[in-house]
């Protein structure tokens, strides 16, 4: 468990890395439009393009932080934790990590606040929790009764609860 506790840890922080430094990188333009604080203004002006550009906006919008819906509960490594505790840890970690990249972005240049970008990191956060870890965490959970205890383990550790002479 430690293994994949640290491969979770080691990947969610490379994934940080990726994704500050593609939303942190100036952007050079004559013309800037002001900061979006009106929840849902630019979903709607998304929804009114072409369909598949509707799409494409609102998929990278989701897709952003998603991994992270994964990624941080196998960093945290608790597998016995309540899903719905798992799950309200890893929106709220993952909307504290879009607010502070928004943020972070208004001293970018060429870079601006939108809420909506906010809006949907979260939900691709929370989207891919529900999509991925109770799967997951089954599995693990599955995988950790049916394996043989390790030689020399105490009573206590052994899937009968006896232990061996």
């Amino acid at each position: 468990m430690y293994r994949v506790r640290a491969a979770g840890l080691l990947l969610t922080a490379a994934y940080l890395s990726f994704t500050g430094w593609l939303l942190l990188r100036p952007h050079y333009v004559t013309w800037v439009p002001s900061p979006n604080l009106r929840p849902f203004g630019t979903i709607r002006d998304d929804l009114r393009l072409p369909p598949v550009d509707a799409a494409r906006h609102l998929l990278a919008g989701l897709g952003l932080l998603a991994p992270l819906g994964f990624l941080l509960p196998v960093a945290g490594g608790r597998l016995e934790s309540s899903a719905v505790v798992s799950f309200v840890r890893t929106v709220f970690a993952g909307l504290m990590i879009s607010l502070s990249v928004e943020f972070t972005q208004t001293m970018v240049p060429g870079q601006l606040f939108d809420v909506d970008a906010l809006i949907l990191n979260t939900a691709g956060v929370a989207l891919a929790h529900l999509l991925i870890v109770p799967a997951a965490r089954r599995h693990l959970r599955r995988r950790r009764r049916t394996s043989p205890p390790p030689p020399g383990a105490p009573a206590a550790l052994t899937p009968t609860g006896v232990g061996a002479p």
